[in-house]
């Protein structure tokens, strides 16, 4: 499946968003992710499907100031 991923272009196998994050080495419980703009809570993210061509942005926090 074809995937656009923080701006880039992933060809990827995964058909959940938790099987994304694995897959893309995501882990931890301070991610913020969105699919198509719409923002996807954490309880949610093993159960959301992805479809072909879907937009998702994941946000992690940055230390500085």
């Amino acid at each position: 499946m074809k995937l656009m991923v923080n701006g880039e272009t992933h060809e990827i196998a995964a058909t959940t968003l938790a099987e994304l994050l694995a897959a893309l080495d995501y882990e931890g419980d301070w991610l913020a992710t969105a699919v198509n703009s719409d923002l996807v809570h954490k309880a949610n993210r093993a159960e959301f499907r992805l479809s072909d061509g879907d937009r998702i942005e994941i946000l992690s926090p940055m230390q500085g100031g």
